[in-house]
């Protein structure tokens, strides 16, 4: 209880001030959520949501009702865990390597004096758990003249490592060249800015034969750069350590992907969003496997038992890209007790392989091939984004029998704009999916209220899904 007020006292007196950043912030706040019991009673739940901020407390809320809590509290604490290493890690004689989400962690965790941040994740644990939810670190940037049409995702991390004294990388992987460019300019701009070295993974379009050795080529070089960076070789026997755990971690992954296409939906909204932010951050890791693990356990047995928030599942939803993270309760458990299932988005289709681990080569083949099917770098970064982008969508539409899709519009991402009409019509066409252009900002509240996003969900589902649905049942009776 005390930590709680501690935490709450810090926040309201220090967090505008330019000595305290999202890391800081954050890092201080998984410090309560680590010391946490693994099982907490609904007093104990409502005794600490009193005593953090209101808008701290909006986001633990919707991760601790009692359908998701025990699975919600390992996720927090693999978080939690991975904010204390990184926090740790120059006392440990470490690197910290600024990484985006499209670039597998693991790779980096195998190096002894190296620990993976990545970029979106913090972005995104600030705007669903800090007061102001990351707003005024996007005003940070704005202030340092990044202009206002750049992703808010980039820009809440940048704005604070720039523009406070906060965590600050020893060297930069860019990856998201060619799928991401606010990605790219933004970290290169704090590698200029800082004197850092920034290392570019270059991924051709060529989605061939052709292509793939080319990418492996480029893959290699980096690690060579790194080795040299870091100055320590990546051995054999360092990269079957985590790629002997991350294989674990896929192949609950994979299980939990065949879980998602029985009716009603088994597994909860909100594990679409842990599924992605422990691949992200934690992958090849002990406590990724203990995440995945729970999240598979909680699924069947929700299947088993045939457990449903809802009364029926109405729509089988997947969202065609990013979600909105500013309001966990109102769009992910919203969906949920409305009987629309929310089976995964853009951000889960990340084509799990088991990597083969005979030896080094194998192992960087595998960890390369891993990084070509990372989101984006896969959909918008391929041969021919429209393309590449409707056939995942199309097969992950048919393996869990989806009824609708969601284009959630992040208003950034000017280059999926000009495609999602293309793969609306496509989807329609192909494999009469509609699909519902939104518009707002994944991470701003203030882009678009939630109320609108329910609202034009609600009407999408009853108007078009609902119908659609009906309307094919009485032309098979007539059949």
């Amino acid at each position: 209880m005390g930590v709680g007020l501690e935490l709450h006292e810090k926040s309201e007196v220090n967090a505008f001030g330019p000595k305290f950043g999202l890391f800081d912030r954050v890092s201080t706040l998984f410090e309560l959520v680590e010391k946490l019991p693994d099982e907490m009673s609904d007093a104990e739940v409502e005794g600490v949501l009193a005593v953090i901020p209101k808008e701290t407390s909006k986001g633990l809320s919707a991760m601790l009702i009692p359908r998701l809590r025990d699975v919600s509290l390992i996720f927090l604490k693999t978080i939690g865990k991975w904010l204390r290493d990184a926090k740790n890690a120059p006392l440990e004689g470490k690197k910290s390597v600024l990484v985006p989400f499209c670039f597998p962690p693991e790779i980096v965790q195998a190096f002894d004096s190296a620990f993976p941040v990545t970029s979106e994740v913090l972005s995104t644990i600030g705007v669903i758990a800090l007061e102001g939810q990351g707003e005024r670190y996007f005003n940070m940037a704005l202030g340092l003249g990044l202009p206002d049409h750049i992703c808010s995702a980039n820009a809440v991390e940048i704005g604070s490592m720039l523009g406070s004294d906060d965590f600050q990388p020893q060297a930069i992987i860019s990856a998201a060249v060619g799928s991401c460019d606010i990605n790219s300019k933004t970290h290169e701009m704090v590698s200029n800015y800082y004197g850092i070295p920034q290392f570019i993974l270059e991924k051709p379009v060529d989605d061939t034969e052709r292509g793939h050795p080319l990418y492996k080529k480029n893959f290699r070089r980096l690690v060579g750069q790194l080795e040299e960076f870091f100055d320590e070789e990546l051995t054999e026997e360092k990269l079957r350590r985590v790629v002997e755990k991350a294989n674990k971690a896929s192949e609950l992954m994979l299980e939990l992907w065949d879980i998602h296409s029985a009716v009603p939906h088994p597994v909860p909204n909100l594990f679409a969003l842990f599924t992605y932010g422990t691949r992200f951050a934690m992958w090849g890791t002990d406590e990724a496997i203990t995440t995945m693990q729970a999240m598979v356990d909680t699924s069947k047995k929700r299947l088993k038992n045939g457990d449903y928030p809802a009364e029926k599942e109405v729509a089988r939803c997947i969202l065609s890209y990013t979600s909105y993270y500013f309001d966990l309760a109102n769009l992910f458990n919203w969906m949920e007790e409305q009987g629309y299932s929310y089976i995964g988005d853009g951000l889960d289709l990340l084509w799990p392989t088991v990597i083969d681990t005979t030896d080094r080569d194998t192992m960087l083949d595998g960890l390369a091939m891993q990084a070509w099917n990372m989101p984006m770098t896969r959909q918008v970064g391929g041969h021919s984004m429209s393309m590449c982008w409707l056939e995942d969508l199309i097969h992950v539409a048919k393996m869990w029998s989806a009824d609708c899709a969601i284009y959630s519009g992040h208003h950034s991402c000017k280059q999926t704009w000009s495609v999602s009409n293309i793969v609306r019509a496509e989807l329609m066409n192909r494999i009469n999916v509609p699909m519902l252009n939104l518009q707002g900002d994944s991470w701003l509240k203030r882009t678009t209220p939630i109320s609108v996003i329910q609202k034009e969900i609600d009407e999408f589902i009853k108007n078009v899904v609902l119908p659609k649905r009906v309307g094919k049942k009485k032309v098979r009776k007539r059949a």
